[in-house]
């Protein structure tokens, strides 16, 4: 098996695992951005996840057919921005601690998703959804050499999700909107002075970045588990939170590390049917992503300056 064989092994794989990692990156980029430290994007991921299936499920037993993910994404979509309010209105509102509100909102996104799972089939996981989105190969593009490595056995939620990257940083530094929000989480009382709802601001980020978490979750469920237990999503948030600061906040730095991390998920699955690194033992594999997180985070990220009022709760007149 040659380098290039290797490739069109390990590339399709490692979109996979990215795409959720990218889109939640980008979510978490919306809160950041606004100002709100968003530690609650793994149980928003897991509320996502949950939602995905149990959606696909219901709409696959009312005879919708293959169309059911693919909807179930969009209400997810939908759930994950409600459920961040858990998050909005106590941060923005009441000025709670975000760092101490996301750990908690983590904790009640795996109860709440089990005791509902528990409720509807009675037993802790769901059964595996009967369509999924599945991996296709794309016409045309996928009988061009070398370059289908890209194109063959993908799914089309890789390329939302890398179509999604540009869009964001499009929205974030190219329009008035996202003009307001950074500039809320930069200095909120210089926003408020010009005019700048500043809650409404943050509310919108906050929002933005679970409706982004949710379908991130979702992507996950129906793409790669195609079922939920209470180990469907086990670090995805937190992988998707070091992209994001991996990617200094920005879009585009976040979509080249979701596909660093993605890439090394991939290694870390399908590594002991590689040559080379077939003899590595399977445990340094599996804890292979979280070590190289914790290196580029560390060694290669650099100066990596957050949005200065991140975290930091506004009251109107104090600065």
């Amino acid at each position: 098996m040659n380098f290039l064989e290797v490739l069109y092994i390990v590339v399709p794989v490692a979109l996979a695992y990215a795409t959720p990692l990218i889109i939640a990156a980008l979510g978490g980029i919306f809160s950041e951005r606004s100002g709100v430290v968003n530690i609650a994007l793994e149980g928003i991921m897991v509320i996502g996840a949950a939602t995905g299936i149990i959606t696909t499920l219901t709409l696959t037993d009312l005879g919708v057919g293959a169309s059911s993910p693919w909807i179930a994404l969009l209400v997810a979509m939908v759930v994950g921005a409600l459920f961040s309010l858990f998050l909005a209105v106590p941060a923005i509102l009441w000025r709670a601690d975000q760092t101490v509100l996301g750990v908690a909102i983590n904790m009640l996104a795996i109860g709440l998703a089990i005791f509902v799972v528990r409720v509807l089939y009675n037993k802790g996981q769901t059964d595996f959804i009967e369509y999924r989105i599945a991996k296709e190969n794309v016409p045309f593009l996928s009988d061009i050499p070398v370059l289908k490595m890209f194109f063959i056995n993908v799914q089309y939620t890789s390329f939302v999700a890398i179509a999604l990257a540009f869009v964001v940083w499009f929205v974030i530094f190219k329009t008035p909107f996202g003009l307001r929000l950074r500039s809320v989480g930069e200095h909120p009382m210089a926003a408020d002075t010009m005019g700048i709802n500043v809650t409404k601001m943050r509310f919108m980020g906050v929002m933005l970045s679970g409706a982004f978490g949710g379908l991130a979750g979702a992507v996950y469920a129906v793409t790669v588990t195609t079922n939920f237990s209470g180990t469907t999503i086990v670090g995805q948030g937190f992988l998707a939170i070091a992209a994001m600061i991996f990617g200094k906040w920005n879009p585009l730095g976040a979509l080249g590390a979701g596909l660093f991390f993605g890439f090394a998920q991939a290694l870390s699955i399908i590594g002991s049917n590689l040559p080379v690194i077939n003899n590595v033992p399977q445990l340094l594999l599996l804890i292979a992503p979280y070590a190289l997180t914790i290196l580029a985070l560390a060694g290669l990220v650099g100066r990596a300056d957050a949005p200065k009022s991140v975290g930091i709760p506004y009251i109107k007149g104090k600065r």
